[in-house]
């Protein structure tokens, strides 16, 4: 049996995959910890995690999946890694990390952003990056570079969370990719090369980043040192890293423009391929190269759409609004038993913070149109489905301006999307037809080593057996949806007149 070994370094813990090429089979997967891993908080704002803990946490995981696995993992043939998106880590000359990694939800370099937007010029970047400088990868090194100068000095270069990690299974590889970079803020998608505009505005050396290989490909090799740690054969290829988002849309095979991969876990998150370089001229959405840019000489954008107050409305409904004790699967039940509409009643969903979507302003949640004589419990859980699956298709409008196609949305068969009346709402409103699958990011990260390796010709022949759970097309009569979409989007827009 040969084995293709996924690994998906999260913030809150590092899963393990194996899955056998042939059959496309997940043998076994593990993760560690059970708990969720630490987050460093020196300040309000900040969210940092030491580079050495996501090592010893992949350790713990590998160690895990080897015993589910029977112990031995000598057929593994490549390895494959996804991980949590625009986290700093800064190495020295010898690859040891400088200070701790600055992680995806630390805020504290907006300030830096902003004012590169505005010095670059706004046209520049989104014509350019495709995005605004923002808080990512970028800005957070500006950071470092002023107030931690000693520091910035020490660094020979800097890594995202996956960099570092396949740096510590090759023993001292110090790569990254092109779909690492635009996450980053580092990439010029018209000159196609490192932003010459980033890098002198910062004051950055080039020499800062680290080689580019293929996100598909034979990056580097396990080192022996680390091969006898953890029981893989020296020399075993690392063949693919990408970010959590756009390695969510490779474990469902979304490859190609129009097609769509969302999640509905606490936040909403949808991403789609573009076809094209374009890019959203209110910078509402976020675009990065996805893993199959510049393949063929084709182009290939991943548009990521981020909602904040998704899956946690529905968690705060159960909690506080459904009837004391029942599950999710009955709360769904209850919210089915009103009609489409919620007989006028609308959930505005935004209130975790500020929405990118509504360009960074944080009306909050709301509830509208109640009516004290009609509606009840149930009303109130189905409008906030319905709200829910209304802020994602208010998000892919954006992206269909941009030039997206959208006929599919695929999704994992989990959390927001085991809810029939979610689905539903979702493909009658964008006439989508969605599709879930089981899969998740260490099983995709598999995946994507097998391709990297040469094990399989392309995505469409490594993602044969993947397992289609259910398909949802949106229903023949979609004017109640329509109609309630409307109007919560009416309801929406008079608290966010701009």
């Amino acid at each position: 049996m040969n084995l293709l070994l996924g690994y998906d370094i999260g913030t809150s813990s590092v899963k393990a995959s194996l899955v056998d090429a042939e059959t496309g089979r997940t043998v076994a997967s593990a993760q560690y910890p059970d708990a969720e891993a630490p987050i460093i908080a020196k300040k309000a704002g900040w969210a940092e995690q030491e580079p050495e803990m996501w090592w010893d946490e992949l350790k713990q995981a590998t160690s895990r999946v080897a015993a589910k696995a029977g112990g031995s993992l000598a057929n593994v043939k490549a390895i494959g890694i996804s991980y949590q998106m625009h986290g700093l880590v800064c190495v020295d000359k010898a690859g040891k990390p400088l200070r701790p990694s600055i992680i995806w939800c630390d805020g504290r370099a907006v300030p830096f952003g902003n004012e590169a937007f505005k010095a670059i010029g706004p046209k520049k970047c989104l014509s350019h990056l495709l995005n605004s400088p923002g808080n990512f990868t970028a800005a957070k090194l500006a950071w470092v570079k002023k107030n931690e100068p000693k520091v910035f000095k020490q660094i020979d270069k800097i890594m995202l969370p996956g960099d570092y990690i396949a740096l510590r299974l090759s023993g001292g590889d110090k790569k990254t990719t092109v779909s690492g970079l635009s996450e980053g803020m580092f990439w010029d998608f018209k000159n196609n090369c490192v932003s010459k505009d980033v890098m002198k505005h910062f004051g950055f050396p080039e020499s800062i980043i680290a080689d580019i290989v293929p996100t598909f490909s034979i990056q580097s090799r396990v080192c022996e040192v680390v091969a006898n740690e953890l029981g893989i054969p020296a020399g075993t290829p690392i063949s693919y890293r990408g970010g959590d988002q756009p390695n969510n849309a490779l474990s469902l095979n979304v490859m190609k423009p129009g097609e769509i991969a969302a999640t509905g876990g606490t936040s909403g998150v949808v991403y789609g391929v573009l076809g094209d370089v374009n890019y959203d001229k209110l910078s509402r959405v976020n675009t990065f190269a996805h893993v199959n840019h510049g393949e063929n000489g084709q182009t290939r954008l991943g548009v990521l759409l981020c909602i904040n107050g998704t899956g946690i409305l529905n968690a705060w409904m159960k909690r506080t609004v459904a009837p004391e004790g029942i599950g999710y699967a009955e709360m769904n039940d209850l919210a089915e038993s009103v009609p489409v509409g919620a007989e006028g009643l609308s959930v505005i969903p935004f209130g975790n913070g500020a929405e990118r979507v509504l360009q960074n302003e944080n009306p909050g949640a709301s509830v509208h149109g109640i009516n004290f004589n009609i509606h009840k419990k149930a009303h109130m859980l189905r409008a906030a489905q319905e709200g829910i699956a209304f802020s994602f298709a208010y998000g892919i409008e954006i992206m269909q301006k941009m030039g997206m196609e959208i006929k599919t949305i695929k999704a994992g068969h989990a959390n927001l999307f085991l809810s029939p009346l979610f689905r539903r709402t979702l493909a009658a409103v964008t006439g989508a037809t969605i599709e879930l699958y089981e899969t998740d990011g260490s099983v995709g990260a598999a995946y994507g080593a097998g391709i990297g390796a040469g094990i399989y010709k392309n995505s469409d022949d490594a993602f044969k057996t993947l397992k289609l759970i259910a398909t949802e097309a949106p229903v023949a009569d979609v004017k109640e949806y329509k109609a309630a979409y409307k109007l919560w989007k009416k309801r929406l827009e008079t608290q966010t007149p701009s």
